[in-house]
């Protein structure tokens, strides 16, 4: 069955169904290991990310920063 038959398929059922059915493919992924050079290779990947060349903002910068975010997002 193609993913796309399948999502047909899914929405022809009851709620509580559906409901069942995500449970069960949770319960089926939490029962899969990921191997450690995976998660490893991951997490450097994501440290990757995270680098800058910049030193960290101070506690009065963040503040600074939240209270613009709130400003901006608020009074437009």
């Amino acid at each position: 069955m193609l993913l796309q038959e399948l999502k047909e398929q899914v929405l022809k059922l009851t709620p509580s169904d559906r409901l069942a059915l995500v449970s069960a493919i949770i319960e089926s992924l939490q029962d899969t290991q990921i191997s450690e050079p995976e998660r490893y290779s991951a997490v450097k990947r994501m440290q990757g990310l995270l680098k800058t060349d910049q030193p960290a903002p101070t506690d009065e910068e963040v503040a600074a920063m939240l209270e613009q975010r709130r400003l901006d997002k608020y009074l437009q």
